[in-house]
């Protein structure tokens, strides 16, 4: 599905990328934001788990793989914005920075959170990717056929 396609896509982007950042990370940076998020607490962060689903390369039937521990949470802003955060694992303070986070990016202050936020974690989540990639890279072994004399 392509962002033409799709008129949530910004916002599965930045949801994805709150939810696969380590919650450290989310926490420095929000704490260093200082961006004003009166919110009220509809859904209090809670602990659950969801099945995780899979197909054999990527195009067999789905099976269930397992089960993954994730915690969510929702605010609303004092202009009746809603935001949603689900994150990986057992960290409530997670989940509610990255319900905030959602909500704020719906509202004017948007581009303050996204250039103080989610573009620094974005920059770290693609450092990680390539120092990964260079690292199984360095492990590469080719193979190639030597030519025997028979020929």
């Amino acid at each position: 599905m392509n962002i033409m396609s799709d008129p949530n896509a910004a916002r599965k982007g930045w949801l994805g990328l709150l939810a696969k950042s380590p919650a450290a990370d989310v926490a420095r940076l929000w704490a260093a934001l200082q961006v004003a998020s009166d919110h009220t607490i509809l859904r209090a962060p809670e602990i659950g788990s969801v099945m995780v689903r899979g197909r054999a390369g990527a195009v067999g039937a789905a099976f269930n793989l397992g089960e993954m521990t994730v915690t969510r949470a929702s605010v609303k802003l004092a202009d009746g914005t809603v935001g949603h955060g689900y994150v990986q694992g057992r960290d409530k303070d997670h989940a509610l920075q990255a319900a905030c986070v959602d909500a704020l990016m719906q509202t004017d202050a948007a581009t303050s959170v996204n250039a103080g936020l989610l573009m620094p974690l974005q920059t770290m989540a693609d450092k990680y990717k390539s120092d990964r990639a260079a690292k199984a890279a360095a492990t590469k072994v080719d193979f190639f056929t030597m030519v025997r004399g028979e020929d």
